[in-house]
C-alpha cells in the first residue's frame, strides 16, 4: 500500500528535483557563453542535435561545455550519423572529454542519412567499449503523431536493456504525464524517468523554434490542441511552476522512480534559470 506524502515530503521532493533538473539547449553560437554565465555547475546541460546543423556541431558544443565543468548529455540523432565509422568517431570524442552520459534519438531527419533509421538501431552500433555509464531513450506522454501509443511503450520495454534512463517529451498536461508513468510502470518498464517540461518561454518563441530543435512531436500536438496554444497565450497561461507543482505528490512517490526535470529552455535559459532559483527559494 502507497503512503501519501505529506506536505513538507512533498515540498522536499520537489525541491531535490529542481536543484540538479537537465537544461536541454540548442547548439546556436552565443549559447556557450549564455549558459557559462548564467547556469550553476549542479545543472546538467544536454544538447540537442539538428539536420541543419549536423551531428559534429552538437559533438564540439558537448566538449567545450564538458571542458567549463558541466555534467553534459549529447543527443546522438541516429538519422543524422552515416556508419560505424562516424560513431567510432563519436565515441572516442566523448571519451576524450569525460563525457559518459548520451540521450539515444530517432532524430527529426526525413531521411536515414546512412545505417541508422530508429534509435534501436543506433542502440545496438554502439561498440562494446563505449565507456557510457548512462545512456538515454524518448518516451511519449502525448500520442505520437504517427505511432501508437501501445507501440511506443514496447519500444521503450524493447531498450531497456540498452538504456539506462528514459526522457519524457515535452507536454503541458500533468495530469497525462501522471497517467502515462503509471502505463509505463505497468508495463514492467522501471527505468528512471526525466519528465520532460517546457521552461520560461514565450509563447510564440516556443511554436515557432519547436519544430527546429528536437521536439517537434511537441509542436504538432500544440497545432492539434488548439485549446493549449490558446491558454498559452493568455496571460497567465502555462506555467511551469503551476505544472511541476501539479505533478505532485504523485511522481515524488518513491516507487514512480522520477529521476528529474529535463526543461526545455528553447535556448531561453536567463528567465528559465532564474525561475528555477525562485522556485527553489519558495520551497525553502
Amino acid at each position: 500500500m502507497v503512503r501519501p506524502l505529506g506536505a513538507q515530503s512533498v515540498g522536499q521532493a520537489l525541491a531535490a528535483f529542481l536543484r540538479t533538473p537537465r537544461y536541454e539547449i540548442f547548439p546556436t553560437d552565443d549559447v556557450l557563453e549564455r549558459v557559462a554565465t548564467n547556469v550553476p555547475p549542479e545543472v546538467t546541460i544536454t544538447v540537442t542535435a539538428s539536420p541543419r546543423r549536423g551531428m559534429p556541431t552538437t559533438i564540439r558544443l558537448a566538449v567545450s561545455l564538458a571542458q567549463l565543468g558541466y555534467r553534459v548529455v549529447p543527443h546522438l540523432s541516429a538519422r543524422l550519423i552515416r556508419d560505424h565509422v562516424e560513431v567510432g568517431q563519436i565515441i572516442e570524442a566523448l571519451q576524450a572529454a569525460g563525457i559518459r552520459n548520451v540521450f539515444v534519438v530517432a532524430g527529426d531527419a526525413r531521411e536515414p542519412a546512412g545505417l541508422f533509421p530508429d534509435s534501436v538501431s543506433l542502440l545496438s552500433a554502439l561498440p562494446p567499449d563505449h565507456g557510457l555509464t548512462e545512456i538515454g531513450v524518448t518516451g511519449y506522454p502525448e500520442s505520437h503523431p504517427f505511432i501508437h501509443d501501445d507501440v511506443t511503450i514496447q519500444a521503450m520495454w524493447d531498450k531497456r536493456r540498452l538504456a539506462t534512463y528514459i526522457v519524457s517529451n515535452m507536454s503541458f498536461d500533468p495530469d497525462g504525464v501522471k497517467r502515462w508513468v503509471d502505463r509505463v510502470r505497468r508495463r514492467g518498464v522501471d527505468l528512471p524517468i526525466h519528465i520532460g517540461m517546457a521552461g520560461v518561454a514565450d509563447p510564440a518563441k516556443l511554436l515557432r523554434l519547436s519544430t527546429k530543435i528536437g521536439v517537434a512531436d511537441a509542436a504538432r500536438f500544440l497545432r492539434g490542441h488548439p485549446s493549449w496554444v490558446a491558454r498559452m497565450f493568455r496571460p497567465g497561461g502555462y506555467d511551469p511552476g503551476r505544472f511541476t507543482g501539479a505533478l505532485m505528490p504523485d511522481l515524488a512517490q518513491p516507487e514512480r522512480r522520477i529521476a528529474g526535470f529535463h526543461v526545455f529552455t528553447f535556448n531561453e535559459i536567463e528567465p528559465t534559470e532564474r525561475w528555477r532559483r525562485e522556485m527553489l527559494a519558495r520551497l525553502s
